[in-house]
């Protein structure tokens, strides 16, 4: 009912009706987890969000929508928002998190494509924490094997992606660089040239291919887009030795524009880097006589796309904060004429 295999990947609990197309879901965050597991601060991973909504929107098309169970779910956009981490800090026992959703149809023709939206609000102990949407489209079979076609048709074969990738292959990064704890779940490549990143697919991960798909599913683009953003936004050098300048990923929005395909490299480019210091201050025009460096944490915002073949298949923004100090590392312009989320037309993207 939401779309996973293992019954410990599933995080959704519970839903009730409320009328009027809104619901209250309850979910149920693990203490630990082998992919998404606590910062050093014992902050809830923030993609847990991301993959609570996405089975939350499966599971209310599924049971109270009647979307069939043969549909296929194709994502179109997907943006979530956390406004107070130390409310999802892991305690003694698991975390319970509840959606207050409102559930919208976009762009829908039942019985074979079905449009829908669900925003939710995100609430642990009364205390809201957060939120997040999730836009995509259910198709049946033929319609969906139609997109695939069209997708596929300009997709030029590669070489095929790697089975059983436990350990590192030469370029990839090693897990403490991109916030990961094993040396499998390192999912971006360093290019062969400064600034170039790829995604490292790993078809026998037991998570982010939980079951056999003919695509690049959903999250295991976001998983490379958060890992890349934690090597640009986090420590550098000496500094990874403090873990208290680990960066904390606050916002994340994409677009999907195509599918990606399984058989060709996706690359990660990065279109905007901007660092704000002192976001308590970055509102404000110093007076020449206040020379004091800025307080309060830093943010980097970046800009990512993905790309495939030489084009698009998604385009990402997010948002990075770092405690204290300066921000790491340099900025970067942005790229005038690259997409933005929400610029796409239909998106045929992951699931």
């Amino acid at each position: 009912m939401v779309h996973r295999a293992a019954v410990a990947e599933v995080f959704v609990t519970d839903a009730v009706s409320l009328g009027d197309d809104r619901f209250l879901v309850g979910a149920q965050w693990p203490r630990d987890h082998a992919l998404y597991h606590p910062d050093e601060e014992g902050r809830s991973d923030p993609l847990l969000v991301a993959e609570t909504i996405r089975q939350a929107l499966v599971y209310l098309g599924h049971w109270h929508y009647g979307v069939p169970l043969t549909h296929r779910f194709v994502g179109r956009t997907m943006d979530f928002e956390i406004t107070d981490a130390d409310a999802l800090r892991v305690g003694s026992q698991p975390l319970s998190v509840v959606l207050d959703g409102r559930w919208r149809w976009v762009d829908s023709r039942p019985t074979q494509r079905f449009g829908m939206c669900l925003e939710v609000v995100l609430s642990v102990g009364g205390k809201e924490c957060g939120r997040g949407s999730l836009q995509v489209i259910a198709v049946d079979e033929r319609r969906y094997e139609l997109l695939r076609w069209r997708s596929a048709a300009s997709a030029p074969a590669a070489a095929p992606p790697v089975r059983g990738a436990a350990h590192p292959e030469p370029g990839s990064l090693d897990p403490l660089l991109v916030g990961r704890l094993r040396a499998k779940d390192s999912v971006i490549v360093a290019g062969t040239s400064p600034g170039q990143w790829q995604l490292r697919l790993d078809l026998d991960h037991a998570i982010l291919f939980d079951h056999p798909t003919d695509h690049v599913p959903l999250m295991v683009i976001l998983e490379g887009i958060r890992q890349l953003g934690y090597v640009l936004a986090g420590p550098q050098g000496e500094a990874l030795d403090d873990r208290r300048t680990s960066p904390v990923l606050s916002s994340l929005a994409i677009d999907c524009l195509a599918f990606a395909e399984l058989d060709e490299p996706v690359h990660l480019l990065v279109l905007e880097d901007v660092r704000e210091a002192g976001a308590d201050r970055a509102a404000a025009t110093p007076s020449p006589a206040d020379q004091s460096p800025p307080q309060g944490p830093c943010r980097r915002r970046l800009r990512i796309q993905a790309v495939q073949g030489g084009r698009p298949v998604a385009v990402t923004e997010s948002t990075w904060s770092l405690p204290g100090g300066e921000p790491v590392g340099p900025g970067r312009p942005a790229a005038a004429d690259a997409p933005r989320p929400g610029d796409g037309e239909e998106m045929v993207g992951s699931r």
